[in-house]
């Protein structure tokens, strides 16, 4: 089913109903798939439509770690803290201020390698 949205959603972009919100939902239904590199590349897409959309920022960074991306994902993380806090929305900045500490814990271990950085 996901795979049928995605193409319906796909053959929206760049028409009239291309922005922010069509790039976050293309994201979505490639997270749930689990095609982290498609899900992260349309929630940068989002966000560079709107700056602002913490709801996109938070998925970024969820598709970023999910894909093994974890100091990608805490940078976004981070800027979508930003982002939620000066929008005054407080419950994405709560959740993603522990999803960045998460990371930062995993990239402090010692077990990290090259790769999670």
């Amino acid at each position: 089913m996901t795979t049928a949205i995605i193409a319906n959603l796909e053959k929206l972009l760049d028409g009239p109903r291309d922005g922010a919100l069509l790039r976050y939902s293309l994201g979505n239904e490639w997270l749930k798939a689990e095609q982290w590199e498609q899900a992260a590349a349309r929630f940068r897409e989002a966000v560079d439509k709107d700056p602002k959309y913490s709801a996109a920022w938070k998925l970024l960074g969820k598709a970023l770690a999910e894909g093994g991306r974890p100091a990608e994902a805490l940078a976004a993380f981070r800027q979508g803290i930003t982002v939620a806090e000066g929008r005054g929305d407080v419950q994405a900045a709560k959740e993603m201020t522990v999803f960045a500490r998460r990371l930062e814990k995993l990239l402090q271990s010692p077990d990290a390698g090259p790769d999670q950085t």
